[in-house]
């Protein structure tokens, strides 16, 4: 407090919330950092404090299968810095952190419709996995995630009644076609042709 109005004040600032990032404190670092940048627009160090303030929620963000408040904060952060500073020295380490980030965010949307798929709500399944598919186009979990599609696809036809049977089993062909022609080399080959196997044999 004895620096403040004083023009040691910014450094001794920027320290403070370094020392707190560098110690792990990352909600005291995000909230100094934070401070900081509004008393300081000014400084040659506002770029790297929003920078840190942004890596610190990033520090934060927990495992995929906890809550992702922490994780969309930091890249609600991220964002804010790479458009405001687009040619930053810090812009590709940002670019890394946003990809990992959006993956892990990605992963839990996949897992929470997979899970309908292992409790056997196979209906629910297949709605759960187009909507996330149609909400993540570059996701990299595609293709497992058309995989668990087919798969309820495939429960739902060998369970049908005999009249529906048919209509089912070629439509799961269809499926399988539409899958491979943009997976050759799915590492889910040998599952889904022992499978379409078993079903051709109800026909």
């Amino acid at each position: 407090p004895k620096y403040r109005g004083k023009p040691q004040a910014e450094r001794v600032v920027f320290f403070l919330a370094d020392s707190y990032f560098k110690t792990r404190s990352y909600l005291l670092a995000a909230y100094e950092f934070e401070k900081f940048v509004k008393s300081y627009p000014k400084s040659q160090r506002v770029q790297e404090a929003l920078f840190l303030e942004a890596k610190s929620y990033y520090q934060m963000s927990p495992e995929f299968s906890l809550d992702q408040d922490d994780t969309k904060t930091a890249l609600e952060k991220l964002q804010i810095f790479i458009n405001k500073y687009p040619k930053s020295e810090f812009l590709n380490e940002a670019n890394v952190l946003v990809v990992e980030l959006q993956t892990k965010l990605e992963k839990k949307d996949f897992e929470i419709s997979k899970q309908y798929y292992t409790i056997r709500d196979y209906t629910s399944a297949i709605k759960a996995l187009d909507n996330f598919v149609a909400d993540n186009p570059g996701t990299i979990f595609r293709e497992e995630a058309l995989y668990y599609k087919w798969l309820s696809q495939f429960e739902i036809a060998i369970n049908s009644i005999e009249s529906r049977i048919v209509d089912r089993v070629t439509e799961l062909e269809r499926s399988l076609d539409n899958f491979l022609r943009n997976y050759p080399d799915t590492i889910f080959i040998e599952d889904l042709s022992e499978k379409i196997n078993i079903a051709k044999q109800l026909l």
